[in-house]
């Protein structure tokens, strides 16, 4: 019943003296797919628990996730048990465990260190960044403040109150035109700005986690097309592993939105069993609000300014979205 934030919360933490943290606290029901808790919105619980085990070390800041989930997780209470591996002087790992019901739902090992952006005197190796050509440009090609909402997803999707979303025309655009190489087959994309709706909310680094899992995979974008029997709205997407890098402090000065990131997803492979495919996932940074108005002169080279938030790659399955119900309830009232 909560914005991002605030349902990304904790009833309590502690630590012990052993290197060990606990964190107790509520699945808020307004960020489920259907009757499942969003992956990413689960794992972000998992990163800021993390964040608080790491509050007061030097290493703050998350670099690298990798998360598998191993049961359905539920609307209910939950534990999460965080634990430091090894602390080095230039990175931590951490092992962390989301537990509901006294099972393992979500196993995640995390690498933590110092995420910034300013160059270092004494590291030789070079950053590739524009103007280089060689750079990464940000992948949306249309401004935000030149779109409206978009209508998405025939899912059952909890949070679509919380969010606004609008899709990339050109990028859409791109998809319908013909294979430029007909010999190496079409790679099908996806790209949007996701804004979040509260005027008070903030995109934070847990709020990452689940923006990464918000888009339109391979499976679905193939349903556009009526493409064999996968049918849009009918089918969930489970997924089975999820791997974030961190890769730029959010920025916070005049110039981007605290509120609003560009999504571009892209796959390549669906296979059985269970329509296993995969899905690479990019987070930018966003130069304004969806359909807000700014300045012109600030909108000249916008592409050129936006930088990489997160780079996030996960392994997911097609099943009927009846799996979906069966196994949210078997998850909600009693073990799986």
């Amino acid at each position: 019943m909560a914005p991002l934030s605030k349902a990304i919360a904790f009833e309590s933490s502690s630590r012990r003296k052993d290197e060990t943290s606990t964190h107790r606290g509520v699945v808020d029901p307004d960020w489920n797919v259907a009757s499942v808790p969003n992956g990413g919105y689960v794992l972000g619980l998992v990163v800021e628990a993390c964040i608080r085990h790491q509050a007061s070390e030097p290493l703050r800041d998350p670099i690298h996730v990798t998360a598998h989930f191993l049961r359905t997780t539920a609307v209910a209470e939950f534990e999460i048990h965080v634990r430091t591996l090894r602390a080095g002087k230039s990175f931590a790992n951490l092992v962390a465990e989301f537990k509901q019901q006294d099972e393992v739902k979500i196993t995640a090992h995390l690498i933590f260190g110092v995420l910034s952006s300013a160059p270092s005197p004494s590291d030789p190796l070079p950053t590739l960044a524009p103007p280089s050509p060689y750079a990464r440009r940000i992948p949306l090609l249309t401004h935000p403040s030149q779109l409206t909402g978009t209508e998405w997803s025939r899912r059952p999707l909890g949070y679509m109150s919380h969010i606004r979303l609008a899709e990339d025309p050109a990028i859409q655009e791109r998809n319908q035109s013909p294979p430029a190489d007909s010999t190496n087959g079409k790679e099908l994309e996806w790209a949007a700005w996701i804004e979040l709706r509260d005027k008070d909310e903030r995109i934070m680094t847990p709020s990452l986690a689940f923006l990464v899992d918000t888009f339109n995979s391979l499976p679905e974008l193939l349903a556009q097309r009526n493409y064999g029997n996968i049918k849009g709205g009918r089918q969930w997407f489970p997924t089975l592993t999820l791997t974030i890098e961190f890769k730029f402090p959010i920025p916070a000065s005049d110039g981007y939105s605290r509120r609003t990131v560009g999504i571009h997803a892209r796959g390549r492979y669906v296979n059985n069993p269970q329509g296993r495919h995969e899905t690479t996932i990019e987070v930018w940074s966003a130069p304004s609000n969806i359909g807000e108005d700014i300045d012109g002169q600030s909108a000249g080279d916008w592409r050129e300014k936006q930088v990489c938030l997160a780079v996030s790659s996960q392994m997911a399955l097609v099943v009927p979205m009846a799996v979906n119900r069966r196994k949210g309830e078997r998850a909600s009232g009693s073990k799986l």
